[in-house]
Parts: C-alpha cells; sequence; structure tokens
C-alpha cells in the first residue's frame, strides 16, 4: 500500500513567532487518503514507530478471503496520517537543514500533531470528523483532538491508550530509553553511523513490556511460525527506526496530558479536562496491556459525558489493540467500532 501517500506543510501556530512552545519552523506530515471525500471523514493517526501502511488497515482494506465482511470504514472518506516524529512525517532523520536534524531537532508534542491534523482537514474541505480513531499513541491524539478542537470530532475510538500517560507507563518508557542513551556507539546524541547496539538494546527492553506473561507462558511465539523465542525477537523487535526519531517519539508519549488545555485555574485536572469532551468517547483497553491497562480507562470513564468502555479480552497485550494481535481481537475491534459508528 506505500503508493498515494502525500505531504502537507503548515505552520500549527501560524499567529505566533514561533512553532508553540516546542520548536521553531513548519513541519510536514505524510498523509493518504482513501474513498470518496463527499462521504463522512474518519481520521486515523499512527502509532510509535509506525507507518501508513500498517495503521489499522483492517479496517479499512478489503478481506483476502472474500469470505468475511466488508471493510469497516468501507463507506467513508478515509484520512491515514503519519506521527511526527515517526520517520514519514517532520522527524529528526530525515528532516532538512541539517542544523535541524538529530538532537537539533526540536521536541514535539501532541499538541503540535492535534494542531496540523486539524489544519490538513480543512485543507482537504474536512469542516467535521464523524471519527477519529487511534491506536496507543494514536489513542493519546484521539484524546487530544476531543479535548482541543471538542466540536470537530462527533467520535473518538480509543484504542489500548488514555488520556494521560501514567506515571507507571512514563517509567515503563525509561528503561528502553536508557538502554539506547547509554549505549556504547550513541556517543550522547552526536553519532556519526547509527547506533546499531543501542537500538538493539532498545527494542530488546521494549518488547517484554508489549506482550502479556500468559503470551510467554503459552509460547506464543509458535503460533507466529517461530521456532524459539529468540528467532521471534529478533524478527518482530528489531527496530529499523532513527535513534533519534525514538527519542522524540518516546519523549512525546511521556509528555501525553490532555489536562494541559482548557481554563487556566483547571490544568492538571484530568476529570474536568474529560468532562469536557463533547465527542462520543469509545475505549478499547487490552484486558492484558502493561502500558495503558484497563483501569486507566475504567477511571477515565467515570468523568465522561458519552463514554463507552469495551474490553478486548486478549493474552497479546498492548499489541491486541493495533491490529498484530489474533484473528478474534481484530473482529472483536471491528465490530465493536462498526456498531459505535452507527450510534
Amino acid at each position: 500500500m506505500g503508493e498515494n501517500m502525500k505531504y502537507f506543510t503548515t505552520d500549527p501556530y501560524p499567529n505566533t513567532d514561533a512553532l508553540g512552545p516546542s520548536s521553531n519552523s513548519s513541519l510536514t506530515l505524510a498523509y493518504r487518503t482513501l474513498g470518496d471525500s463527499k462521504n463522512p471523514a474518519v481520521f486515523l493517526p499512527s502509532c510509535y514507530s509506525g507507518t501508513l501502511d500498517d495503521t489499522l488497515p483492517f479496517l479499512y482494506t478489503s478481506p483476502k478471503d472474500g469470505y468475511s465482511p466488508p471493510p469497516v470504514l468501507q463507506n467513508y472518506f478515509v484520512i491515514v496520517c503519519g506521527l511526527l516524529g515517526a520517520g514519514e512525517s517532520s522527524s529528526p532523520r530525515p528532516t532538512p537543514p541539517p542544523a535541524q536534524r538529530g538532537s537539533n531537532f526540536p521536541a514535539l508534542t501532541y499538541e503540535d500533531n492535534t494542531r496540523m491534523q486539524y489544519a490538513l482537514c480543512q485543507a482537504l474541505g474536512v469542516t467535521q470528523l464523524a471519527a477519529y480513531i487511534g491506536f496507543s499513541m494514536g489513542g493519546q491524539q484521539a484524546y487530544h483532538m476531543a479535548a482541543l478542537y471538542p466540536d470537530f470530532a462527533q467520535r473518538i475510538v480509543v484504542l489500548a491508550s488514555s488520556a494521560r500517560t501514567s506515571v507507571h507507563n512514563w517509567c515503563f518508557l525509561e528503561g528502553p530509553k536508557a538502554a539506547l542513551v547509554n549505549s556504547v556507539d550513541f556517543h550522547d546524541g552526536k553519532y556519526e553511523t547509527p547506533p546499531v547496539r543501542g537500538v538493539a538494546a532498545f527494542g530488546r527492553v521494549y518488547s517484554t513490556w508489549a506482550l502479556s506473561q500468559e503470551w510467554f507462558r503459552q509460547r506464543s511465539w509458535e503460533t507466529l511460525g517461530f521456532a524459539d523465542l529468540e528467532a521471534y525477537l529478533q524478527k518482530e523487535w528489531t527496530f529499523n527506526s532513527d535513534a533519534h526519531d525514538l527519542l522524540c517519539q518516546l519523549h512525546m508519549w511521556q509528555k501525553g496530558d490532555i489536562s494541559l488545555f482548557g481554563p487556566e485555574e483547571e490544568r492538571g485536572d484530568l476529570p474536568k479536562a474529560l468532562a469536557r469532551i463533547k465527542a462520543k468517547v469509545l475505549l478499547m483497553p487490552s484486558r492484558t496491556d502493561m502500558y495503558f491497562p484497563p483501569e486507566d480507562n475504567e477511571e477515565e470513564l467515570k468523568h465522561l459525558k458519552n463514554g463507552e468502555l469495551k474490553v478486548i479480552e486478549s493474552i497479546w497485550g498492548h499489541l491486541a489493540g493495533g491490529g498484530a494481535g489474533t484473528k478474534e481481537d481484530d473482529e472483536f475491534i471491528k465490530t465493536e467500532v462498526r456498531r459505535f459508528l452507527q450510534t
């Protein structure tokens, strides 16, 4: 599906001298559109190290066997957009000029992404979204869209994610980060050649948290055709991303918090930030997710005016929310999203 990639460049803070609190130049989003632009629009942002090709394709691509139900989003105008810092949109690795590359690349936030995505939709003639659907960091972007532009998205679907990055989640991210920045080939971020050892260590630390203890107990890598765990880790958890791209996204993830917006006197008050959301909200955590456990969403649900919770009962941990779990996980997500879009 690598075709049809387009680019949108803008300053998400056009009325100020700088790009929000974090940088000082315009940024570029990579995106793709599918379907008739006259149909209701649905926005799908990518997640950590995600690409346009692997962003929830099971919701909008045709079944290969011809016997499954049609795609959930077949009657919608679908906009798939790349996360800033992930490589396809503006990121430390590919962004010119050289002065803005690597460790000199500005820190980015979910607000930067959300403001650019809103501007992209306006440029495409989309004045309202029927839904905004995101997995992991994409789900945090969904929450940010609902918080920053409360009348824009009629619905948001939050797959294995949360409105605020928890302290436990923040601390988990410190693990792979430490493995990378302390590697012998990272050189304080001023490396001349890619820090292969550092990125490999990052992936190995990251992998354990992505799946549940039961997944390992059942030797689930064998269901994927791997003879042993090491073969699985080598194939599936070797990141091809630039080290600075990984860190750029990680810092964005760690800072995720919709309570930073709204009336100044209510900053930091997550319940009040959730209560201001006007969109209908479908929360779909994975039962065994160690990044964004169901308990986070259960607490959020108490404060949403129009929210509902549907837990993905899976041993595939965080991966179950993004299409990398079982066929049953995907079918459950599709069924609930299809139903939710009709509410």
